[in-house]
């Protein structure tokens, strides 16, 4: 986790300039998860970054808490929410097993553009699962680079990665294929009752699934 945190911390207030590439994929799927929202929900977001996406959907819920393991990616999100007026979204800087997320489970937990950089995906699943309700959902976006449908361009750049990383350039990416990543979700003991690839190539896998009671 510290590798992880010093990175982001390092370039958070790049990517806080930086803009959505996809913005009608990114649209589409925020509209998806928006129509999944009650009002008396309380939310959590895994690696929210700057807060973008609490956001825009802190309007559909009671609560969201919004966690990133970056203390600058929420340094810049705490000021985005102050600037904003909006007083339902807790900003914690804290990964997935910190006690700072409390012991309730949570209605919806989300996970956007994040579930690739996790070092042990099956057991981070796990413990979504245990952060979720019974009868409650998760809701993530992620980017599948192990698929046969990612482009030979973008195979090829892939390929520059462990350099990247070496130089501090680029953050661990794990990869995997979609079919992988639906089988470790319905594995953790989500049954996934949405699902689709916004865009389709590379494939950012869309999944909404409900935690089996």
């Amino acid at each position: 986790m510290k590798n992880a945190a010093a990175f982001w911390d390092r370039i958070a207030t790049r990517y806080a300039r930086s803009t959505i590439a996809d913005m009608p994929a990114y649209t589409h799927t925020l509209e998806r998860t928006r129509s999944y929202l009650k009002p008396e929900d309380r939310a959590l977001e895994i690696g929210c970054g700057t807060a973008s996406t609490a956001l825009e959907l802190a309007g559909n819920v009671t609560e969201i808490v919004a966690s990133d393991v970056s203390s600058k990616m929420i340094e810049i999100g705490r000021g985005k929410v102050a600037d904003r007026g909006i007083t339902n979204i807790r900003l914690v800087a804290a990964d997935l097993c910190d006690p700072a997320l409390g012991p309730s489970p949570y209605d919806v937990v989300m996970a956007f553009n994040i579930l690739h950089l996790v070092d042990d995906l099956p057991a981070s699943l796990a413990r979504i699962r245990d952060l979720v309700k019974p009868g409650g959902l998760f809701i993530s976006k992620t980017i599948c680079l192990g698929d046969e449908r990612v482009p030979l361009k973008i195979r090829l750049f892939l390929k520059l990665l462990p350099l990247m990383r070496l130089v501090g350039l680029a953050p661990d990416v794990r990869f995997f294929p979609v079919d992988q990543l639906d089988g470790w979700v319905r594995a953790a003991g989500f049954e996934i009752i949405e699902a689709g690839n916004f865009p389709a190539s590379p494939p950012r896998r869309y999944l909404v699934a409900r935690k089996v009671q």
